[in-house]
């Protein structure tokens, strides 16, 4: 069974297709590319399959659970974590502050615990704080634990941003053009990051590029769209490689 699985799916806005008729399968554990020149469509893709957008046609699956249309909450519970190309954090909270909050989705308890801080409240606190700090030590950043997230450097937060996804505890990782504003020192230790988190966490991973050196170096199987569309799948060196694919990146 495959971990994502999209079947026609596409949305229009004022009788635009933004997105039309796209098909795409990823399986457990595949780190996966989709690529496409500016406006091709790729965040609208993504903005789709975590319920920003609401299809209107087409079917997502996630580990064969129908998620399509679902609220954002919904997806994310299901197994659906994302980062965005320009980082959201919560840059007035911690460093370990911004993990918690994605922990919290896992670790409930009620508001009267919570306002009375009752035995619970304290037992799951303890609980998300260990694992906070398991999360950031998983990428070197516990010596930062206190540090306000604001005052990371760059690479940092990009880093932060991917160990809060994953403390959401979920099956597939979204990452939105990820090596966006990095220098070449800091793309080379994101793609070993990126590598590290699917062979540690068991995850699949789907990203969104630009940087073709990332793409190629990393990405096992890419899909590439062109005007909303799907214009080449297949292995990376292949897909890289096609004429059509060229030609939508540099012209004629």
């Amino acid at each position: 069974m495959a971990m994502l699985e999209v079947k026609n799916l596409g949305i229009s806005f004022g009788g635009l297709k933004a997105v039309n008729a796209v098909d795409m399968q990823i399986e457990k554990g595949d780190l996966y590319g989709l690529i496409g020149p500016n406006g091709a469509g790729k965040t609208t893709f993504f903005n789709l399959i975590t319920g920003v957008y609401t299809p209107t046609e087409g079917i997502v699956k996630l580990d064969g659970q129908d998620i399509t249309g679902k609220k954002t909450i919904d997806i994310n519970r299901a197994g659906i974590a994302r980062t965005f190309q320009n980082i959201r954090l919560f840059k007035d909270l911690s460093v370990i502050d911004n993990v918690k909050v994605g922990l919290h989705n896992n670790h409930p308890y009620s508001t009267i615990e919570g306002i009375l801080r009752l035995p619970r409240f304290r037992k799951v606190e303890k609980e998300i704080e260990a694992k906070a700090l398991e999360l950031l030590e998983v990428f070197d950043l516990q010596n930062e634990a206190n540090v306000l997230a604001a005052n990371l450097p760059y690479g940092k937060q990009r880093k932060l941003e991917i160990a809060r996804a994953l403390a959401t505890d979920p099956k597939l990782i979204l990452l939105d053009e990820p090596a966006a504003g990095m220098n070449p020192n800091e793309t080379i230790e994101l793609m070993e990051t990126i590598r590290f988190v699917r062979d540690k966490f068991d995850m699949t991973i789907l990203l969104i590029e630009h940087d073709m050196k990332l793409v190629a170096g990393i990405c096992e199987k890419l899909t590439v769209l062109n005007f909303g569309e799907v214009l080449a799948q297949g292995e990376t060196s292949e897909v890289l490689n096609n004429p059509e694919v060229i030609t939508a990146y540099l012209g004629e």
